[in-house]
């Protein structure tokens, strides 16, 4: 295994570390999805060189876009909730009521 790959897989490792432990705004958690989106970008961006392939894939620009609707849909999301709730604290979402 070499650095690159190793990097790519404790970056992955870290930001779903810290999306399963740190959830207590939920600003935080759209960042260790959007890290975790990032570094898949960046692993299916350099698997081609690896595999010296002699095309370049649509998939990492496939995935960049659906990034961007996920980030986008994110903060639509921190927005309504910080307006209705008052904060983006977790524990004060309930699910049950409307």
């Amino acid at each position: 295994m070499t650095h690159l790959h190793l990097s790519f897989y404790a970056a992955f490792t870290l930001s779903s570390l810290g999306l399963a432990f740190h959830r207590t705004h939920l600003i935080s958690a759209l960042l260790c999805l959007e890290s975790m989106m990032l570094s898949m970008y960046v692993a299916l961006t350099m698997w081609p060189i690896q595999m010296q392939a002699p095309s370049s894939t649509i998939l990492p620009i496939l995935m960049l876009t659906f990034s961007a609707c996920e980030a986008g849909a994110g903060l639509a999301l921190l927005v309504a909730s910080t307006r209705t709730h008052g904060s983006d604290h977790l524990h004060n979402f309930n699910l049950l009521k409307c």
